[in-house]
């Protein structure tokens, strides 16, 4: 028992300190940061909520590993105190010791599984911080902001274009619903083929779409979680007569439907958004960074 507390006390004492780090850190990363560059100040937000998060994550998970440890060996101890009953002092001595080694073995094991887990998320965040994701992410939030403009998320489930896009007008009081934006989308493709049909060609063959592969599409897109583009945005344009308009990291702001003199539909388009690859997202008004303890 004495053991066990003993290492109680000192992971409490370890947690204690990493806490104290941390705010150190956190405290130095807002100094680092001006209050008028309301960009990185956003960033700042999302950066300490995932280090906090981080922290505490590996704190549960080694209270956790210290508790299972503990009642290991008090089973241990039990069972080895049953098996012992009737032998001399020698040879229960012996069983101590081996007791004790096994108890060691496991720790150091743990242990060195704890600084093997510690290293890959170090790892993960130097590459996340570097990886295509964060910049992509970053060059968005960048651009959106001079819009006073941020990402508001859409899941992702193949409907990512028409759910952001009726995010948009339900902000507006003038939501339709994922159901009635495919069909409009669909109806629109069918009733203006010559306008759609150039743009799709078969996969194997490299021909244009005929009838039947094109109204094949259609339906796809009507009563699927088919993935929507350019093609089905220049579709919900013409059908909702609004403008569009969608911003890329690395490429120009797209406008579409810019003969439609009303308040655009805006779009994020994010190639390394998810595993899967593309997505879509919807903006709301950039928010203010909430007030913060500068103590």
């Amino acid at each position: 028992m004495e053991e066990a507390e003993t290492a109680e006390e000192a992971l409490a004492k370890q947690h204690r300190k990493e806490k104290k780090d941390l705010q150190a850190k956190i405290q130095s990363m807002k100094n680092a940061v001006p209050k008028n560059d309301k960009k990185r100040r956003k960033q700042l937000t999302d950066d300490i909520a995932r280090l906090e998060a981080e922290l505490n994550q590996k704190h549960e998970e080694e209270l956790r590993q210290l508790t299972n440890s503990t009642v290991t060996d008090k089973v241990e101890e039990v069972v080895n105190g049953i098996e012992t009953i009737g032998l001399d002092t020698e040879e229960q001595n012996d069983g101590k010791q081996s007791r004790t080694s096994k108890a060691q073995k496991r720790r150091e094991k743990k242990a060195a599984m704890e600084k093997e887990r510690e290293a890959r998320i170090a790892e993960a965040e130097v590459e996340n911080l570097q990886g295509s994701r964060h910049q992509e992410s970053l060059k968005l939030q960048q651009k959106l902001a001079e819009r006073q403009l941020q990402i508001r998320e859409i899941q992702s489930d193949g409907h990512c274009m028409y759910r952001a896009i009726d995010d948009q007008l339900a902000s507006r009081g003038q939501g339709m619903g994922l159901k009635e934006l495919r069909a409009q989308t669909a109806n629109y493709m069918r009733c203006h083929t010559d306008d759609f049909l150039p743009f799709l060609t078969n996969p194997n063959t490299g021909d244009m779409f005929s009838a039947d592969e094109f109204e094949k599409y259609c339906s796809d897109v009507e009563s699927t979680a088919a993935w929507g583009g350019q093609l089905e945005l220049r579709a919900l344009t013409e059908a909702l007569k609004l403008p569009i308009e969608v911003f890329q990291a690395d490429a120009p702001l797209i406008k579409i439907g810019e003969e439609y003199d009303k308040l655009p539909v805006v779009l994020v388009y994010m190639r390394h958004a998810y595993g899967l690859g593309e997505h879509y997202n919807s903006v709301e008004p950039l928010k203010e960074l909430s007030n913060e303890d500068e103590g």
